[in-house]
This record gives C-alpha cells, sequence and structure tokens, in this order.
C-alpha cells in the first residue's frame, strides 16, 4: 500500500469541482477554486508525484515540499477573505499514505513544514473559515495532521481503502514488537488500534461516514451523497458559533480523556 501510486484525491477532487483549473503549477499539491453549496470554495488535495526531488515524497506522502506549499495555499485564502464579511468554505480532501520519512526530510525541517500547513488550517478555522476534512483513502500519521485533521468537520468514505491511524500497519507491528496478524488481532479489542473506519468513528472524531456504491468508479448518486454531505457540513458549521474542535471528545470511547481534561482544568484553576 505505502509504495504504490495512490490517485484516490486526485479522482475525488476532479470530481467534486468538475475538473476545476488548477491555480498553481505544483504537481503534488492540487490547489482550485469551485463552488460548494452556490458559494465559492477551496479545495485541496495532496497527489502522487512520481518524479518528486524528494523520493520519499513520490507516493502521495506529505513531505517537506507540500507542508509548505498546503500552508501557502490555505494562508492565500485567509489573506483574500481578511475583509470579507463570509470567509470561503475550505475543503481538504484527504488521500495521503504517511509524512516523507528521510534524513534530508528530518534535516531541513519537516516538522517545521508540517507544522505550517496544520497551524495554517487552524488559523483558517479560527478565522471563520469553515473547514471540511474529506478523507476519500490514507489519512495516515504526520500527513493527516498537516492536511485535513485541523478541519471543523471530518466526512470519511466507508470502504476497506480508507483507513485513519498514526502508523501503516507493517510499521505499527514493528514498533509494538509484535506481527501484523496480533496488531490486528489487539485491534478487534482496542478500537484506538483499528485501522477500519467504523472503529475510528467511534472515536467521535468523525462528523459523518458515508457509504457509496462504489468508491473507486463513483456514478451519479455517489457524486450527489457526497456533495449533499458536505453541504450539510458547510450549513452545520455556518450554524455553530464554536470554531474549536471540543465536541470531538463526545464519542463513546472518550471517557478517559475528557476525563484528563477536566483534572487538568482542576489543576490549572487551583494553580491560579
Amino acid at each position: 500500500m505505502m509504495g504504490q501510486h495512490t490517485t484516490r484525491g486526485a479522482m475525488w477532487l476532479r470530481l467534486l469541482t468538475g475538473g476545476a483549473r488548477a491555480l498553481h503549477d505544483w504537481p503534488s499539491v492540487q490547489v482550485c477554486d469551485a463552488p460548494l453549496a452556490g458559494q465559492p470554495a477551496r479545495w485541496i488535495a495532496v497527489v502522487p508525484d512520481p518524479d518528486n526531488r524528494f523520493p520519499r515524497a513520490r507516493n502521495g506522502e506529505v513531505g517537506l515540499v507540500e507542508g509548505w506549499q498546503l500552508a501557502q495555499a490555505v494562508q492565500e485564502t485567509i489573506a483574500q477573505d481578511r475583509d470579507a464579511p463570509v470567509k470561503r468554505p475550505i475543503v481538504a480532501v484527504v488521500d495521503v499514505p504517511s509524512q516523507a520519512y528521510g534524513r534530508r526530510e528530518e534535516a531541513y525541517g519537516i516538522h517545521q513544514a508540517l507544522a505550517g500547513a496544520a497551524g495554517a488550517y487552524a488559523q483558517a478555522r479560527l478565522a471563520g473559515h469553515p473547514v471540511i476534512g474529506l478523507v476519500v483513502g490514507l489519512a495516515m500519521s504526520g500527513a493527516f495532521l498537516a492536511h485535513g485533521y485541523q478541519a471543523n468537520s471530518l466526512i470519511a468514505l466507508d470502504d476497506p481503502g480508507v483507513m485513519v491511524h498514526a502508523m501503516g500497519k507493517a510499521s505499527a507491528a514493528r514498533v509494538t514488537l509484535r506481527t501484523v496478524e496480533a496488531l490486528e488481532q489487539l485491534a478487534e479489542k482496542v478500537p484506538p488500534m483499528a485501522y477500519d473506519i467504523k472503529n475510528y468513528a467511534s472515536l467521535g472524531i468523525l462528523w459523518k461516514v458515508l457509504q457509496l456504491t462504489n468508491l473507486a468508479l463513483p456514478d451519479e448518486q455517489d457524486l450527489a451523497l457526497v456533495h449533499g454531505a458536505l453541504e450539510a457540513a458547510l450549513a452545520d458549521i455556518r450554524d455553530d458559533p464554536d470554531r474549536g474542535l471540543a465536541k470531538r471528545l463526545q464519542g463513546p470511547h472518550r471517557a478517559a480523556s475528557r476525563r484528563v481534561r477536566e483534572l487538568l482544568e482542576t489543576q490549572w484553576e487551583a494553580a491560579d
């Protein structure tokens, strides 16, 4: 999976925007403007670039260049709408297998590039831009943190090829000194360890999970379903004055997270 060129992000970006013209000549970060619910919107996807000068970022990974370009695309939107009474929505189409692992990436500060992208999305959300993440493929590790995770609302397609996790199965197996099979058995008992989208949804982080007829070759009904979900998410965000992400803590498996935050708040207030 990690070595294959994934094209779901590019396909869904093209279908949902009607093949809108790219705003930049960036080969691995596609940015375009197209309507959402009859309103102007900014759409962004990271896509494979077999000729990427950084070999670790040729399969759709978010590397040094991709991180800064994501940040630029979002910051441009914020700047252009700074005085607009209604801020444009930003749709992050997510299909990212990983951040780019490599010595050059570490030496040149990939942590800063990805932090720049995540910070830009957060800044856009706090500035009033409705940010929607649409997970159509892999949403793994630092790549997802940089592209999509800061969204007001996250929508995912229900498909075996759609996964959200901190790392790939093979990597997680090595780190935990388990086989992939043993890791999968553990995931059946511990939802945060699971890779399937339904277990991830139980954590309360996803706004909606969509079941399509054919994710690889979506028909008009599938497209209408995704468009409808994006429009509903936009309306829901517009109606909610809270620009934070606290609502993600309401999932059935987040009781410990809520309790930890309560204790931290109590200690913080006591320190004052």
